[in-house]
């Protein structure tokens, strides 16, 4: 039986660092490109499992080669990897070091992962789409406070303005054709829209990541978001709750933006207001919301139904 390599690489925009776990000897530095990378997958036994940490879209190329040629690519956490190093001793960080902590993790951590899965042709484009909507939206709000204090330049500001708009209207439209290409997709892509607070970026979003990823239940979902509190207690000490963070800040970015909106609505503005008498802070107010809101995403979801305000009316407590 041929043996099943653990394979860690740590990927820049020119290369690649590769280390096989257990096997020092096939150690190697790849061209981060299609040609070399194909080459060097050919030599890979089929099955293995090769992991990369998430680094924007440098690692994308060689993971789709490598699901392509048969292996299990995982994307790691960069920070959890940090920290697993940090738990080793490592006394260094170098690239070939890098790679060498990413093998030893997916040797060791494999059963509780699961492998990357990039979702049909119309959800890469549509996540494409999506996160560099934000990029343009954040680059569009900075450029506007930079020239807003320089009168002199107004009528150029107003034109930039106008450009990056046209082009995020643009992106939108690509979004919703990308979305109601494929039933699978349309279909609760117009059912979470009727989510109070929901709107057409949202539904997309949400509509993606639900359809590419298998969630459990709706406590893995808020979980994989970021927005789950993360409890430090120790003996007889209760610490402060913060949020894990541990996912894409794009969607916990997203579904504060929704609960922004729903806290304003006939369906949620009592919520919000119910936790605010709490005593919670209006960002706090608005991250139970925000919670509140995937976990109806997610029921909309498993049971294909419509937001129905009774059914779905979240509790006070």
């Amino acid at each position: 039986m041929q043996e099943l390599f653990d394979i860690g690489v740590d990927v820049a925009k020119a290369n690649v660092v590769i280390a096989v776990q257990d096997h020092p000897e096939l150690a190697c530095e790849l061209v981060n490109e299609p040609g070399a990378l194909r080459r060097w997958l050919e030599s890979v036994p089929p099955e293995s499992r090769l992991a990369v940490e998430s680094t924007g879209r440098y690692h994308g190329l060689l993971v789709h080669l490598a699901q392509q040629a048969g292996l299990r690519a995982y994307v790691l956490n960069a920070w959890d990897v940090s920290m697993y190093a940090k738990a080793l001793g490592m006394r260094g960080k170098t690239d070939r070091t890098d790679s060498q902590v990413i093998a030893r993790y997916i040797r060791e951590h494999h059963a509780r992962l699961h492998p990357y899965e990039p979702g049909s042709a119309a959800q890469q484009a549509i996540d494409q789409l999506i996160r560099q909507r934000a990029r343009v939206q954040v680059k569009q709000q900075s450029l506007m406070r930079i020239l807003q204090d320089l009168p002199a330049l107004d009528p150029q500001r107003q034109a930039v303005a106008q450009s990056l708009q046209a082009v995020i209207h643009t992106m939108d439209a690509q979004i919703l054709a990308w979305m109601h290409s494929e039933p699978a997709l349309a279909e609760p892509f117009d059912r979470l829209q009727t989510i109070p607070g929901v709107g057409v970026q949202s539904a997309a979003l949400l509509t993606s990541l639900l359809g590419r990823i298998g969630f459990t239940n709706a406590d893995a979902l808020v979980a994989f978001s970021g927005l789950d509190p993360r409890p430090k207690d120790s003996g007889q000490k209760k610490g402060r709750r913060r949020l894990s963070k541990r996912g894409a800040a794009l969607i916990r970015r997203q579904m504060y933006m929704c609960a922004c909106s729903a806290s304003r609505t006939p369906a949620f503005k009592p919520v919000y207001q119910a936790l605010r008498a709490r005593g919670l802070s209006g960002i706090e107010a608005m991250v139970i919301l925000a919670r509140k809101l995937l976990r109806v995403a997610f029921a909309l979801w498993r049971h294909q139904s419509v937001f129905d305000s009774e059914r779905f009316r979240p509790k006070m407590t």
